[in-house]
């Protein structure tokens, strides 16, 4: 992809972080997306979460597969590694690169088309193996790429820019995602900095597989009437159920709630979630609960977002897989390649 470099401006008295970074140290290159498009805001949503947290950019890898979603990880941290990977598989790049750096931080950044579709049974794996990747989906329901078809989140009876209906049922990633035995599933708007940045740093910190659905409009292709995924149709169907706030284990912060239920998650590395129910009847923890609510919001047009379902305790891809506390690169060539009768052994023990 062509990657454009941003100029940084600098000014006296520019906040900065822990590091003494400032956001534009967390930034890429210049978008190339459609104005206005909501991938952007994820962009500067990425910024936000990252500045804050005061992570080093060279601790992450970026990866992506194909589509309008894949250019977004040219946009934030310049400084990080990057893989941009084929279509729909990018959860496999994810896997192979926890697998031989787990000191790395992966965020993975895909599409409705990317995941949904072609890369589907991809995703369905790196969720039920709690692969530690911050999973965001930029969900807009149609191939922007390719002029606007359906994708496989569109909903059934909204309407193509030229008017054709969708009669297919839609898939629901973080219903899916919970389905498949997933530990983290949220769903945000692009347009809702104030509660995707929270989500991020969440999923960010937590051990395992970290996903989260973001309904991020194409102002070019699905942004009319009888759209289902456009700015006007997801402002006016929004309904919050639970908001999640991250707290750092470093420092105290200061959070000022409304009235509600709330309960804190304290996370592997001493960081915690603050959870705060807006619905009553809603608990996070409830895998059952959680399906049956978002079958219900179905049904009545609602787009369900906050941090939907939660389950700290499900070992991770790490511990399940048994990989290397040590980067694979600082091994020696001795450890990493034993030999022929090494193999030879493994051989013998499988007949």
């Amino acid at each position: 992809m062509t990657w454009i470099a941003k100029p940084k401006v600098s000014w006296e008295g520019q906040p900065t972080n822990e590091l003494g970074l400032t956001l534009a140290d967390y930034e890429g290159g210049l978008s190339t997306l459609c104005a206005g498009c909501g991938h952007d805001s994820i962009t500067a949503a990425l910024v936000r979460a990252f500045w804050e947290l005061a992570l080093r950019p060279e601790q992450v890898i970026k990866l992506s597969g194909i589509g309008c979603s894949s250019k977004t990880p040219a946009y934030f941290l310049s400084g990080s590694h990057g893989f941009n990977s084929v279509h729909g598989r990018m959860p496999s790049v994810a896997t192979g690169a926890q697998a031989a750096r787990r000191d790395l931080i992966a965020v993975g950044i895909s599409g409705d088309g990317d995941s949904l579709s072609i890369g589907f049974g991809q995703f369905a794996h790196a969720v039920r193996r709690n692969l530690n990747v911050l999973y965001i989906i930029e969900n807009n329901g149609v191939y922007g790429l390719t002029k606007g078809q359906f994708s496989a989140s569109a909903d059934p009876g909204s309407k193509a820019k030229k008017g054709l209906e969708n009669k297919n049922q839609a898939i629901d990633p973080v219903a899916t995602a919970i389905t498949l035995g997933g530990s983290f599933a949220a769903r945000s708007f692009s347009g809702d900095k104030g509660q995707l940045v929270p989500l991020i740093k969440a999923g960010l910190s937590h051990p395992g597989c970290a996903v989260i659905d973001v309904i991020s409009p194409c102002v070019t292709f699905n942004d009319h009437e009888g759209s289902t995924k456009s700015y006007a149709y997801t402002r006016s169907h929004l309904h919050a159920v639970v908001e999640a706030d991250y707290v750092q284990s470093s420092s105290e912060i200061a959070v000022d709630y409304a009235e509600g239920e709330t309960a804190d998650v304290t996370m592997h590395d001493g960081a915690m979630i603050r959870l705060k129910k807006l619905a009553d009847d809603y608990d996070p923890s409830n895998r059952a609960g959680a399906l049956e609510y978002l079958e219900l919001a179905r049904a009545r047009q609602e787009v369900i977002t906050g941090l939907l379902y939660l389950n700290r305790d499900l070992p991770d891809f790490h511990t399940v897989s048994g990989t290397s506390s040590k980067p694979l690169t600082t091994i020696d060539f001795e450890d990493l390649n034993p030999g022929s009768e090494a193999l030879a052994e493994l051989q013998r023990g499988m007949r």
